[in-house]
């Protein structure tokens, strides 16, 4: 019977964890960002979001950001978005400065014309322009996307969620545009 009890126990002290799930708080702090004054850095691509689109710079580097999602998806696309990636940039808000960590990033946020309020683009461009950042919100699901020697879209995850948190601070709440009814 004692026996029985010490497995008992010994069992429950092994599978408690692995149900009940590990919660192991983050190793860091998510990095510090702030909008800076814009200067003529944040123009070195261009005024609007259809501008910076448009740059012949930055086009092929765009188009290799988001891969596949840069066209409309096809048919059965399973976790694809629901528009081409340029559309989260119709309504194209303000470029600025945005400091994250020690990098400097232009930013530009946009929305879909028809779902501004579901369907959003933050892109963050680092100075020198070797290496772009996105985060495009398709309704509730978060798509990230980053381009550079070496990134991976898991690394543009605190970054863009950092540049988001300082542009939040400078607006109202949503630094997304909001289109003209």
């Amino acid at each position: 019977m004692r026996q029985s009890l010490l497995r008992a126990t010994l069992l429950c002290l092994l599978v408690a964890p692995t149900v009940a799930g590990c919660v192991v708080p983050s190793a860091s702090p998510p990095p510090r960002s702030q909008v800076v004054e814009a200067d003529a850095r944040a123009l070195a691509y261009g005024r609007s979001a259809a501008e910076i689109f448009g740059n012949p710079q930055l086009r092929d580097k765009l188009q290799a950001l988001f891969g596949a999602d840069w066209n409309p998806p096809t048919p059965g696309g399973v976790g694809k978005l629901t528009g081409a990636a340029p559309e989260y940039f119709q309504v194209g808000g303000p470029v600025r400065m945005v400091t994250v960590g020690d990098a400097s990033y232009i930013s530009v946020t946009g929305c879909v014309r028809q779902d501004c309020d579901r369907r959003r683009g933050l892109l963050l461009i680092r100075e020198g322009g070797e290496q772009l950042l996105a985060r495009l919100d398709d309704g509730g699901f978060l798509h990230h996307y980053a381009f550079g020697t070496g990134l991976q879209p898991a690394a543009a995850i605190p970054i863009t969620d950092a540049a988001l948190r300082a542009l939040e601070r400078l607006s109202d709440g949503s630094p997304y545009p909001r289109p003209a009814p």
